[in-house]
């Protein structure tokens, strides 16, 4: 579906926990979730902390659109 949406034109980033899929899926720009069921959180850690995780793994990934790429690109996020 990724390729798709950027055959028309479209800049798509891919938020996944399994980078090695999205990879041979040929998504182009991709940023690391934390788990299958809880991609932008984490159930075990305070409310404040999980805004923290959402917070900065979305600003990534928005940071990313705006990023020129010439091959398939992980971009990093902090722990």
């Amino acid at each position: 579906m990724v390729k798709e949406i950027e055959k028309a034109g479209i800049t798509v980033v891919q938020m996944a926990n399994l980078i090695p899929v999205a990879k041979t899926v040929g998504s182009n720009r991709m940023v690391p979730t934390i788990s299958i069921p809880y991609p932008l959180g984490d159930p075990n850690t305070s409310q404040e902390e999980q805004w923290k995780l959402r917070y900065h793994r979305v600003g990534i990934a928005l940071d990313s659109l705006e990023t020129e790429i010439k091959e398939q690109t992980v971009f990093k996020v902090k722990i």
